[in-house]
């Protein structure tokens, strides 16, 4: 059995916003309300012949006119669903994502530091060959010379 529609009746001061709905809760889902405009005085069930008929004729859409008149009701333009927040797993993958992203930087420095070390003990035995060198060649050339001096 088709429940009963009641008509319900509601205002922002310049607009009247009418919906035919079987419950309270259904007109306030109709009109997008956060609140219980019922209990705060902000609506109400109406039996007034003319809105009962138009709105009726369309339950569960949401008729509107000029605040305060008899003017004939109009469709209210629908009311755009707010987008919704972003999920609990999207979240942790932004995290997620987050930390890897730390965490490889991290990693990528100490990697450079470790070069830069290994690099800094490269030269410093570089300089201790090429110490070494200079002073071996030094070394063979004079004996060298003192060789050659010896031949003549």
């Amino acid at each position: 059995m088709a429940q009963r529609l009641k008509v319900f009746v509601t205002s922002d001061g310049l607009t009247d916003y009418v919906v035919a709905a079987s419950s309270r809760a259904k007109a306030l889902a109709a009109w997008g309300a956060h609140q219980d405009l019922f209990k705060t005085g902000g609506a109400h069930e109406t039996d007034v012949p003319d809105l009962v008929a138009a709105a009726t004729a369309t339950p569960g859409e949401v008729l509107r006119r000029a605040a305060d008149t008899h003017a004939a009701l109009a469709s209210a333009p629908k009311r755009s669903k707010p987008k919704p927040g972003p999920s609990k797993a999207a979240l942790e993958k932004v995290a997620r994502l987050e930390r890897d992203l730390a965490q490889a930087v991290s990693d990528h420095e100490a990697e450079l530091t470790d070069i830069e070390a290994a690099r800094e003990a490269l030269d410093v035995r570089q300089a201790e060959v090429e110490t070494r060198f200079v002073s071996t060649r030094a070394e063979l050339q004079a004996a060298l010379r003192e060789a050659r001096a010896a031949l003549r």
